[in-house]
């Protein structure tokens, strides 16, 4: 059978890496949920969709959801060490959203807040560095292409996500989940019979 490449493992451990960060934000945090003409509906719980509707019935805007990643992320992340840095323009590119929400023909990621691994290259005040100090304050020639697609759809580069220093490629003896600018990654994971456990150190690229 064969093996799968490098770049597939790095792709599918980066998703695993944000999808467990998003339920730490889901279930660690306190309520916080904003009507809508058919109920109510928890930021941390709405899908894309949902998070457009409420766009669309000015029930909340990208500078308030914005808002609220940027204060869930300082709270949880000198626990959790998921996020290596966050964007000073998040809140910026949160308010020409909602001045552009005024036309029409916007893609369904249009304002909504994303965070790339430290790996993928984005051409703004962001850094770009595997996770590692050698890079730090290193400009890349471009954005990734996944990033300018991103940017044409209206999607908020919110911030870094950690990852294994360059990849786990730095060592064989390095922990996995660590590097030098994020420190030791952790997760949190929720089920039904034991609720919120805090698991040391997780597995990532």
């Amino acid at each position: 059978m064969a093996s799968k490449s490098p770049l597939h493992l790095i792709t599918l451990n980066s998703l695993v890496l944000l999808v467990l960060f998003l339920l730490a934000l889901t279930f660690l945090a306190e309520s916080h949920t904003h009507s809508l003409t058919n109920g109510t509906f928890s930021i941390r719980e709405a899908s894309v969709q949902d998070l457009q509707t409420a766009f669309k019935q000015k029930k909340l805007t990208s500078r308030e959801l914005v808002q609220f990643y940027l204060g869930e992320i300082r709270r949880l992340n000198p626990s959790l060490k998921a996020v290596i840095e966050v964007n000073p323009d998040a809140l910026s590119q949160a308010d020409t959203a909602d001045r552009q929400r005024r036309e029409h023909g916007w893609s369904e990621l249009h304002g909504i807040p994303v965070l790339l691994k430290d790996i993928i290259g984005t051409k703004d005040m962001l850094n770009t560095t595997a996770g590692s100090f050698a890079l730090l304050g290193t400009v890349v020639r471009r954005d990734a292409g996944t990033v300018a697609k991103l940017r044409e759809a209206g999607a908020i580069i919110l911030g870094k996500a950690s990852l294994s220093e360059w990849s786990n490629f730095r060592s064989f003896n390095a922990p996995s989940g660590w590097s030098a600018r994020g420190g030791q990654g952790k997760v949190v994971i929720y089920t039904p019979r034991t609720g919120v456990q805090e698991v040391a150190k997780v597995k990532m690229f």
